[in-house]
Parts: C-alpha cells; structure tokens; sequence
C-alpha cells in the first residue's frame, strides 16, 4: 500500500535545542584534548546524547562527580542558582547552554518573587526545567500539574498570584490547568509574555492542523522527550493514531494495514478472471483487455511526519527513507510556520573562543528549515504552503537561498 507521506514543517530542531547541542560541539572543538563534563542530558534525545559519549563527554547528575577546576555544560533546560553556586565553589568552569526562552521564565519567576507574588509554575514537577526555574524563588513557587492540585495551594493573598508555565508544554494541557487556576483565582496575573516557546506552539499546531486529514501520526523523539509525548497527545486528541519513535528501526508494518477498503462504496468488489472481470457470483461484467487492476483502487494510506524540538533532522530522514523503501509512495512537506531563527553562543564559551584567538561571531547558531533532496530523504517533495494555498515541487533550492519573509524571522543574542 503505497503512502502519502507529509513532512509537517517546523519539526524537530528549535534553537534552543540546536543552541545546546553546538555549544557542547564548539566546547569540544575550543578545547580539544580537555574532559568535557555536561549537567544532566544536554538534551532529551538519546541519539544526540549518545554521540555526544561517543566523542568522549561525561553526563552527570550530581556536580559532585566532576572533579575540581573542570569544564561543565549546563543543559538546555537550565538549573537553578543553588547549582551555580555549587559549581562556583569546586571551580568549575561552567558554560550555560539554557535556552534563552527558558532563561526569560527564569527572569520572570526572580521579577516576580522581588515585587512579594507567589508564583505558580504550571508544569511537570520533577522535569529539569521546573526544577532550575522554581529554584530561582523556591520560598515563593509552587508547582501545579493538573487542576486538581489547586485546592491543596497555600495561598497568602489570592491577589498576589502570578502563574509562569513550562516552556514545553501543550498548549492544550496548559490551557486547561490556566483556565482552572483562573476560576479559583479570578485576579490572578499573567506573565507579560507567552512562556510556552514558539517552537514548541508551532510544532504542535501543526499537529493540530495536519493530524485530522491523516491515517496516522509518527513523531520522532525520545519516550523523555516532554515535548516529543505532547505532539502525540494532540494528535490523538484530533481523533489519530500516533506513535512515538526513536528512529527508523521503531517503525511497525502493522500500524500501515490499509483502511481504505472502509471508504470504498458498497459494491461487490471485482476479481480479474482472464481477460475477463466478474463479480464473485461469475456473471460478467465486460472485457478489462489484459489489466488485472482492481476498478476501484485503494486510496495510500496518509501519514504524518514530524518530530519534536529535541530530535536531530537526519533521524526524520531515516524514517522517511525506510517508509519509501518499504511502503513507496510521496512526500508532500506542509509548511505551517516558517522559522528562521538565529541565538548568540554563551558568554563563557565566547571568553574561552577569544582566549584561544577564535572569533565567536564566526560561531553563531543558526536554525533554518532543512533541504530535502532524494538522496536524503528517498523522495523529492511536493511543498505545500499553509499560510498561501500554494505547491510546487521542491528541489531544496529557495530554502538553501534562506529567503524567508522578514516578518518570520527572529533574533535573539543573549550575553
């Protein structure tokens, strides 16, 4: 049964994620030769963290297991001021890779804490990224997963509430705990400022857009991946199977067993006899010449393609070869959200650049959309536009050429 393949588009890589990961790559190129140490996985993808031991660098979850006067990675989804404070008393050299959304919740939760709120952090209580962020105020957050921990909240001053949230959140998960904390709570403030990140909102109202017309729903990701699970969850919430993989070697024939037959009218189907087609009972119902294709074909069965913030491109590729290889049928990239995004490497790692007479402006980060080419990806696409109605087939040649709208760009350099 063939496949009618869509690359949902943002997928994979965001450039927080793309920011943590070249950071440990230009630590390991700047100071080759020396043990790299990384806080926790630098991200959750265990592709990139296996590489990454690969190439010699130590994962660590208690700082006490770097040895003094070494260099240590910070991962993507921050920690809090009491960890800085350790690794500023064993002299470490500590480089943060937090991305820069993240680092903004931070901001806030220390903002909001001076001017006397409490703040509550809606999100996964024991994920990386609420444990840094609620570390910048622990007197003054509390952490809420679902609706139903609000009664249990020790409230001082119910108008001196403040809620923040988990940048990797659904945005339908968050609505739902928002909206709750708002009946309970009628002045409750927000934030100034959306704190679920653009990538994260993007990649999942692709989903959202794309999973109903489809059969099925492969997002590539790890199991611990938070944001990588939540694409899942919408996609099953818009009423279509999804299953969430590593790589190609998780892909199951028998998640492709055809559907189509349910869609076909309700007609006997036709048998090739000879020359002949007839129905089941025999009586014939005219010359076919020699074809022996059935007069009402199977529809291919259409499947989503996506992935989450934390999983490397190359693995998308994979799976798209392997489902070409196994299945035939097209590609179609469906472009939701143009991203065009470009963050600044970390101050300490831009020290160190300049100690060793490299130029850090050489080295900035930059996330764009990838090219997919037939020898890449096992097809050559057509690209459909969201936001244009258009298509045309793509050789990857106007997104090598970077022309994005300048009102889809962004920018951001922190220190």
């Amino acid at each position: 049964m063939p496949l009618r393949l869509i690359l949902a588009n943002p997928r994979g890589f965001c450039a927080g994620v793309r920011m943590a990961i070249d950071v440990v790559d230009q630590t390991l190129d700047v100071l080759e030769g020396q043990s790299v140490y990384v806080y926790h996985e630098i991200v959750h993808n265990k592709h990139v963290v296996g590489r990454f031991r690969g190439q010699g660098v130590r994962f660590v979850d208690d700082l006490a297991e770097v040895p003094e006067g070494s260099i240590v990675v910070f991962s993507a989804h921050g920690v809090s001021p009491a960890v800085r404070a350790l690794a500023d008393q064993r002299r470490l050299t500590w480089i943060d890779a937090t991305c820069p959304l993240v680092t903004k919740v931070h901001a806030e939760a220390i903002r909001y804490s001076r001017q006397g709120y409490q703040i509550l952090l809606v999100g996964h209580r024991n994920h990386q990224e609420v444990v840094g962020t609620a570390g910048e105020a622990p007197d003054a957050t509390q952490v809420v997963e679902s609706p139903a921990d609000i009664p249990c909240l020790r409230i001082n001053d119910p108008d001196r509430l403040v809620y923040l949230t988990q940048t990797t959140l659904s945005t339908d998960d968050a609505g739902v705990i928002i909206d709750a904390l708002k009946r309970a709570f009628p002045n409750i403030k927000a934030p100034p400022g959306e704190d679920i990140c653009y990538a994260t909102t993007n990649r999942q109202a692709a989903v959202r857009q794309i999973a109903p017309e489809c059969d099925l729903v492969i997002v590539v990701g790890s199991k611990n991946s938070s944001n990588s699970v939540r694409l899942t969850e919408i996609a099953a919430n818009a009423g279509t199977p999804a299953y969430l993989i590593d790589d190609g070697s998780g892909l199951r024939d028998e998640w492709f067993v055809p559907n189509a037959m349910a869609r076909l009218p309700d007609v006997p189907p036709i048998v090739a006899l000879g020359d002949r087609c007839s129905t089941p009972g025999g009586t014939p119902t005219g010359l076919r010449g020699h074809a022996k294709q059935p007069a009402v074909p199977a529809e291919p069965i259409t499947v989503l393609l996506t992935a989450g913030a934390s999983a490397p491109e190359h693995l998308v590729a994979g799976v798209c070869r392997e489902l070409m290889a196994r299945f035939g049928g097209t590609i179609q990239t469906r472009d939701i959200v143009d991203e065009d995004v470009e963050f600044g490497i970390p101050a300490t790692l831009k020290r160190l650049m300049r100690e060793r007479g490299i130029d850090p402006a050489s080295r900035r980060i930059h996330v764009t959309t990838p090219v997919i080419t037939r020898e890449t990806y096992g097809a050559v696409p057509l690209t459909v536009s969201a936001s244009r109605g258009e298509a045309h087939a793509s050789n990857g040649a106007d997104r090598a050429s970077g022309r994005v709208p300048a009102n889809q760009r962004s920018r951001t350099d922190p220190a």
